[in-house]
């Protein structure tokens, strides 16, 4: 069955047109997104996503057109009008259509279900390489839909077979273009507090390593990251995800790390039992 789209109140096929040309979003790069995906047919964690779904709209000041209880529901019915086990939705929000171009008069909401990605699955074994970029993302905590630098160097990616960079200034570490950094130093597990968005696959990893591992949320240097034993990212689809190589530097030894393949075990198994 073909994935459908939830726009502003109407469910509509997936390749139906859905903002005209004066929205904000086009417009000014006004508006923001969220992204999850259900495990055994349930959303993972939409507690925590809609709740940073709230702030960052909330911090962009933009009002939610919708309840939580009826967002609930367009995404149960998008999900069972799949036919799918499992699918990924990604929330936009915009500014909406502005009259003068600026002001904000009713905002845009759509809710996509996609097909589940395939980020690197391989790259949890292997681990991925890395590339160090001079950045610090404009509202962190806001998941705005500007990604230009990670578009601007997609080529350079590609051309030195590198999956993402790393956002660093001023000597500080904060995130990768679309997940958070941990480092291993030790038997001690740090990532970064500022500057980042709050990934809710970051919160769920502290979550697990409680038990395990001393744990510090703090700045993080930039030497930190290339001389710590381990170092790892972690999002939606990127899992726990071994970071091995930053520019030419190998993280470690070069080779994904046991503390980390431990916690990617963790979460493995945690998402194996979500919902049932």
């Amino acid at each position: 069955m073909p994935f459908h789209q939830y726009f502003n109140g109407d469910i509509i096929d997936i390749e139906s047109s859905v903002f005209k040309t004066n929205d904000l979003g086009l417009l000014r790069g006004y508006g923001l997104f969220d992204y999850f995906r259900t495990y055994n047919g349930v959303p993972f964690r939409w507690d925590d996503y809609w709740q940073r779904f709230e702030n960052s709209a909330r911090l962009l000041k933009l009002e939610l057109p919708v309840s939580k209880q009826d967002t609930e529901k367009a995404l149960a019915d998008l999900h069972a009008m799949s036919g799918e086990q499992e699918v990924a939705f990604r929330f936009v929000l915009t500014g909406g259509y502005a009259p003068d171009s600026v002001h904000v008069v009713q905002p845009n909401f759509l809710i996509r279900t996609e097909p589940l990605p395939q980020d690197n699955p391989a790259g949890r074994l292997k681990g991925i390489k890395v590339l160090p970029y001079e950045y610090v993302r404009d509202l962190p905590e806001v998941k705005t839909t500007n990604y230009v630098h990670m578009v601007l160097m997609a080529d350079e990616l590609k051309r030195q077979q590198a999956a993402d960079l790393l956002f660093h200034k001023d000597g500080e570490v904060s995130e990768l273009t679309r997940s958070n950094v941990f480092i291993f130093i030790g038997d001690k597990l740090i990532t970064s507090d500022r500057n980042i968005l709050n990934g809710i696959t970051r919160r769920v990893v502290i979550e697990l390593a409680k038990p395990h591992f001393d744990i510090e949320v703090r700045q993080v240097s930039y030497k930190e990251v290339i001389t710590a034993d381990e170092a790892f990212t972690t999002s939606t689809t990127k899992w726990v995800m071994p970071v091995v190589q930053i520019g030419d530097v190998p993280v470690g030894n070069g080779l994904a790390g046991k503390r980390t393949l431990f916690l990617q075990e963790l979460f493995e198994k945690l998402v194996a039992k979500w919902g049932k």
